[in-house]
């Protein structure tokens, strides 16, 4: 994990107990911004069970600390569930509205696609809501990911069309050697 300084986050395996945090920052995703297309907010027990299903997977599930407050996470998925997509994980990055630009985001993406490839995933995919959501584009180009695609106006969330931004990264050795 990423230590503790002043040059950034403390970056940590997340905990049950940060859960009502992660669902609070979550939550306002949610409610104000196109990067999830869920429109209520999971309740903490919801949370939980997400949380536990990618744990009992043996992906990670990360909290970004500072101060001693969780003001960000990240977590890999199972990309699909099928078992031939089974080296391919779908990255999700959240950070709390009040803690945007201080550098968590890229603290937990770095961090995550550290730990995916040590696991021997071989691909990352990130859908990004919204076209227009520069930041997060943004932040998976500096982390390696190339735009591969776009779908267009799939979804629908506060009064407007949204398109689903598809990038990907290789982990590892990616696809230049068979999986073991």
């Amino acid at each position: 994990m990423m230590a503790d300084s002043k040059a950034g986050p403390l970056v940590r395996d997340a905990r049950e107990d940060d859960l009502a945090a992660i669902r609070e920052i979550y939550a306002h995703h949610v409610l104000h911004g196109p990067a999830t297309f869920e429109e209520e907010p999971p309740d903490v027990e919801e949370m939980r069970r997400r949380f536990r299903a990618v744990k009992e997977k043996g992906l990670p599930w990360l909290a970004a600390e500072v101060d001693g407050a969780v003001c960000g996470y990240a977590y890999a998925a199972p990309y699909h569930r099928r078992p031939a997509y089974r080296h391919a994980v779908e990255n999700s990055v959240y950070v709390d509205r009040n803690a945007l630009r201080q550098g968590l985001g890229a603290a937990l993406l770095d961090e995550l696609i550290r730990l995916c490839e040590e696991k021997g995933l071989r691909q990352m995919v990130a859908v990004i809501g919204d076209s227009a959501n520069a930041a997060s584009i943004r932040l998976h180009e500096r982390a390696g990911f190339r735009l591969v695609g776009a779908l267009q106006s799939v979804g629908f969330k506060h009064g407007r069309w949204l398109d689903c931004v598809i990038m990907q990264r290789a982990l590892g050795e990616g696809d230049e050697t068979l999986p073991p």
